[in-house]
This record gives C-alpha cells, sequence and structure tokens, in this order.
C-alpha cells in the first residue's frame, strides 16, 4: 500500500494550497498525510529529496516540511537546490536531531519555521498554516509586479524616461528643461502614460512605478 494519497486529476488552484512533505520515515509520512487530511489541506509525500524532484512538481501554492536530515541529497542540501531553481516554496524543517549551526543555516536560507521531532500536532499546523498565508501573499504580489511590467511594456521608450522622472518628484516644467522638450509634450507624454498604465490619480501613478522600481531609473 502505498504512503502517497490519491491525487485530484484537477490541478490545485491558488484557493487549494498543498501541503508537500520529505522524509524518509514511513510513519512519519502517514502521519502527517494523516493530519493534514483531517483539517481538509492536500498533501503529497516524498521519500526522499530525488525523489520529488523526479516527480512531476509543480510550483502550487502551499509550502513544503522537509525532513533536515535525508539520504542522499540532505534537507540543507536540497533547501539550496530548490533556491537555485528560482523556486521559492515556503519551507518547514523537521529534524529529531538539531543543533544551532543547523538552524541558523536553514533559516538564513528561507526557512519559514525549524521543529523538532516530536512536535506537537498544533504546533506544525500552526507553522504550515502560517506557510500557506505567506506563500499566498508573495504570489499575488508576484502577479501584481507581473501585470504592471506588462503595462510598462506599452510605454515607448520616451514615456518611460518622463515615467521615471515623474517618479522622481519632478514637475512638468523641470521635466521638459531636462529632456530638452515642450512642457505641453511632457503633459500629453504623462496623459498617455496614465492611460497605459492605469492610473487613476498622479500618487496612483508613482505607487505603480515604485513598485516596479522605475523610481530607482536614471534616464
Amino acid at each position: 500500500m502505498t504512503d502517497r494519497p490519491k491525487s485530484s486529476p484537477e490541478p490545485a488552484s491558488a484557493a487549494e494550497p498543498i501541503v508537500l512533505v520529505v522524509d524518509d520515515d514511513e510513519s512519519m509520512r502517514r502521519g502527517l498525510v494523516n493530519l493534514f487530511q483531517s483539517v481538509g489541506l492536500k498533501v503529497e509525500v516524498f521519500g526522499s529529496a530525488t525523489e520529488m524532484l523526479h516527480s512531476e512538481f509543480r510550483d502550487l501554492a502551499g509550502c513544503l516540511v522537509l525532513d533536515i536530515r535525508l539520504p542522499g541529497l540532505s534537507g540543507l542540501d536540497f533547501q539550496t537546490e530548490l533556491a537555485k531553481a528560482n523556486i521559492r516554496i515556503p519551507i518547514i524543517f523537521m529534524t529529531g536531531h538539531g543543533d544551532i549551526p543547523m538552524t541558523v543555516r536553514a533559516m538564513k536560507g528561507g526557512a519559514v519555521d525549524f521543529l523538532t521531532k516530536p512536535f506537537r500536532d498544533q504546533d506544525m499546523l500552526d507553522a504550515v498554516v502560517s506557510a500557506i498565508e505567506r506563500d499566498r501573499k508573495r504570489r499575488e504580489a508576484d502577479k501584481i509586479i507581473a501585470n504592471l511590467q506588462t503595462l510598462l511594456e506599452t510605454l515607448t521608450p520616451r514615456e518611460r524616461e518622463v515615467l521615471a522622472l515623474v517618479s522622481s518628484g519632478l514637475m512638468n516644467k523641470q521635466i521638459a528643461a531636462k529632456l530638452e522638450l515642450a512642457e505641453i509634450t511632457v503633459k500629453i507624454h504623462r496623459g498617455h502614460i496614465m492611460k497605459k498604465m492605469g492610473a487613476k490619480s498622479l500618487a496612483d501613478l508613482v505607487r505603480k512605478a515604485e513598485t516596479l522600481g522605475i523610481h530607482r531609473i536614471k534616464p
């Protein structure tokens, strides 16, 4: 009998987070599956980091519960590999032999929690709920930036220059002088920028520019 729960034929959505578990202890995997499913969470388990790497891993909203001591690729090394692959899933480490250097390395690597076995079920659930919420917020922020980046790409090079100067706090007259343009031309550019970026006001436009880091661009 496999310890991996049956997967749904439909992919999990952002509203249906998934908990990934990597632990070489079968009884631990089974216990965590029961724990997470008892509160309605989707869960998928692996016996090693290599097994997860070789699976059809989808970058879904959720978190990774990872044993720090694994056969082959260790939990800490797996954390490094995920970072290199730009997979930013929140990680909760588990260990039966935790020490300060391991904890420090895990946290510096971006781990959101570090639980020592045996841990209380509630402590694990609290850590998972917190990690999932963090991942959801990160994905929402990424989506906002991606949408803004798409809008930014509709601007002409000159409009990008004007946007950078507007976000730096310069007025139309100052921008016109800096770019050697007529002030009316700058106003026209600003109008186009506002429309293309979907900005409701100058303050809204500046916020969008700051989200994209445009205030740091030197035209």
